[in-house]
C-alpha cells in the first residue's frame, strides 16, 4: 500500500520520477531561451539598419590586398569601370546599393548570403581610368573567402 511516507521518502522511486521531471523541465528552459536568443541574433543581423557613413567612405587603395574579412582590389578599367562594375553588381543576387552611384564616382552595395542574410558592403570608386573596390563582412572575422570570390568574379565579368 502506498502511503503519504512512501511518497515523501521518496520509496517506489516517485521522488526520483518526480526530481527527473524538474530536471526535464529545466533543461527544456534552457533549451527555449537558447533558441530565443538564436532567433533574436538572427533578426539582429537580417534587420540591422546600414549606417551610409560607415560604409560609404572614400576608398585609398594602391595595390590588391587579401584580407581575413575581405579584399581589396585595384584594377585599370578605363574610366566607364564603374559603370560596368554598377552593371555586374546589380545583376547579382541579393544585391542591393546602399549609396552612391556612378555619377558621384563611388558606389556601395549590399550582398547578402542566402540562407541566413549576413551583409557584406563592397565599395567601388572610380579614379580616373583607376577602379578600387573594397569588399568586407559586417559581422565576424573571417569571411572564409567569399567577398575575394565575389569581387574577382565580378572583375572577371567587367567588359573592358
Amino acid at each position: 500500500m502506498l502511503t503519504l511516507a512512501h511518497v515523501v521518502s521518496g520509496k517506489d522511486g516517485l521522488y526520483r520520477a518526480a526530481g527527473e521531471t524538474r530536471g526535464m523541465r529545466t533543461v527544456l528552459m534552457i533549451l527555449f531561451v537558447v533558441i530565443v536568443l538564436v532567433v533574436v541574433a538572427l533578426g539582429y543581423i537580417r534587420l540591422a539598419p546600414s549606417d551610409v557613413s560607415l560604409w560609404d567612405e572614400p576608398l585609398d587603395i594602391s595595390q590588391d590586398e587579401d584580407l581575413p574579412g575581405g579584399v581589396k582590389r585595384v584594377v585599370e578599367t578605363g574610366p566607364d569601370g564603374l559603370a560596368k562594375l554598377d552593371a555586374v553588381a546589380m545583376a547579382t543576387a541579393r544585391t542591393t546599393r546602399l549609396a552612391g552611384s556612378v555619377a558621384a564616382g563611388r558606389i556601395t552595395w549590399i550582398t547578402r548570403t542566402k540562407v541566413i542574410g549576413f551583409p557584406d558592403y563592397t565599395t567601388a570608386q572610380q579614379d580616373g581610368d583607376k577602379l578600387m573596390i573594397y569588399g568586407r563582412l559586417r559581422f565576424g572575422k573571417s569571411d572564409l573567402g567569399v567577398n575575394r570570390a565575389r569581387v574577382d568574379g565580378w572583375i572577371d565579368r567587367i567588359e573592358f
